[in-house]
């Protein structure tokens, strides 16, 4: 084995956190989903080794080293299982919902792949596959989800490639809008990519740096050559005033950045309209995710994300939608009218060591030659809406 291997084993084995021992038995939260595998499985979706009657851990029987066995791999929130369809093999993401506490989520996912709603092009909400009603447990539903990863993972090659990105969720989000849908809650977790396309080799859906079969690294092609679909999740705080007369108005909800300022002191009490906010809220992802990147730590030296050089055309764009004043904000309309500025350069991040800098240069142009030899436009697109 050498060093780089058992380096990621090591570095692995400290993220999980957990002993030999207790990974080879289900938490509480899992014991609820292979209690009822059986009933998934009548609905037809195949669930890993892991969550079938009798499972034991493989490593406890075996030579191999518990990371080399796929079956260590326990879920991370208690609400989401993998699983894979039967009928096709296509892999997808359970997401358990307490309809008490999320009385619309359902409804609103579902409906926003309706037949009608989903010919919209721009409707990169992710789509509801199939909706499962719990039994004997009347608050509970699962929505079945497509398997999705991280939108900025990979990680991005070119400029063209984020104004792609960001595009399609703009997009997105003024679809939802013109259909009187406000999210509230856009934020970095809540955008995915579908980058099932850039796999010649599906990938594992808890470590999607292996592939799906355990056999080895997944390898990808960039979004350039395979172009991708992002999409909005996470609708559990949306709001549809379709059948509601303007103005628009509910109280806050607090989503996932906190620094909205119609919501600061009395404001949290007060109605407001949730459409501006969701335009805060995007050009609150813009900036932190590209222009200026996160720090955390004791002295705020941790970078959490990293700024990508080469996106500060837009800057004023994304002043003007984190104004203070909710009505001074362009509405999704403008702020779609506005972008209108793309470059070809690649995406730099800025923290990246010199080194690693100037190899990701020499191999970013081995690709743009390959890309121009064969045509591919700058900006990607993968349904040639745009």
């Amino acid at each position: 084995m050498d060093d780089a291997v058992r380096k990621r084993k090591e570095l692995r084995e400290q993220l999980l956190g957990h002993s030999r021992g207790s990974l080879g038995q289900l938490t509480e939260d899992e014991e609820w989903w292979a209690a009822h595998q059986p009933w998934l499985e009548s609905c037809g979706y195949i669930l890993r080794q892991r969550y079938r009657p009798g499972w034991e851990a493989s490593w406890h029987e075996s030579r191999k080293e518990l990371l080399d066995c796929e079956d260590h791999l326990a879920i991370s929130y208690w609400f989401l299982l993998d699983a894979t369809r039967a009928s096709d093999g296509q892999p997808v993401i359970f997401k358990r919902i307490n309809v008490m506490q999320f009385p619309d989520e359902v409804e609103v996912t579902s409906m926003l792949s309706s037949p009608h709603l989903a010919a919209d092009p721009r409707n990169r909400c992710v789509p509801c596959l199939e909706v499962l009603r719990v039994p004997n447990e009347d608050n509970l539903s699962i929505i079945v989800l497509p398997l999705l990863r991280d939108y900025a993972d990979p990680r991005f090659d070119t400029v063209g490639e984020v104004v792609d990105c960001l595009g399609q969720i703009l997009e997105c989000v003024q679809f939802l809008h013109d259909h009187h849908i406000a999210h509230r809650d856009i934020k970095s977790g809540n955008i995915m990519v579908d980058a099932s396309n850039m796999y010649p080799r599906p990938f594992h859906p808890l470590d999607q740096t292996m592939r799906a079969d355990w056999r080895g690294r997944a390898r990808h092609f960039s979004r350039t050559e395979r172009p991708v679909r992002y999409h909005l999740i996470d609708f559990g705080l949306s709001t549809d005033f379709e059948a509601t007369e303007p103005p628009y108005l509910d109280y806050p909800v607090w989503g996932g950045y906190k620094t909205v300022p119609e919501f600061q002191g009395d404001g949290y009490y007060k109605q407001y309209d949730p459409f501006p906010t969701d335009v805060y809220y995007l050009g609150t992802w813009i900036r932190q995710d590209f222009l200026d990147g996160i720090f955390g730590g004791e002295n705020n030296n941790l970078v959490v994300t990293s700024k990508r050089l080469g996106l500060e055309f837009l800057r004023p764009l994304v002043n003007e939608m984190t104004r203070e004043d909710p009505a001074a904000r362009p509405s999704i309309d403008e702020v779609m009218d506005k972008f209108n500025a793309l470059l070809r350069s690649r995406v730099a991040k800025e923290n990246d060591h010199p080194l690693y800098s100037m190899y990701l240069s020499v191999t970013h142009w081995c690709r743009r030659l390959k890309l121009v030899a064969t045509r591919r436009p700058a900006i990607p697109c993968p349904d040639g809406t745009r």
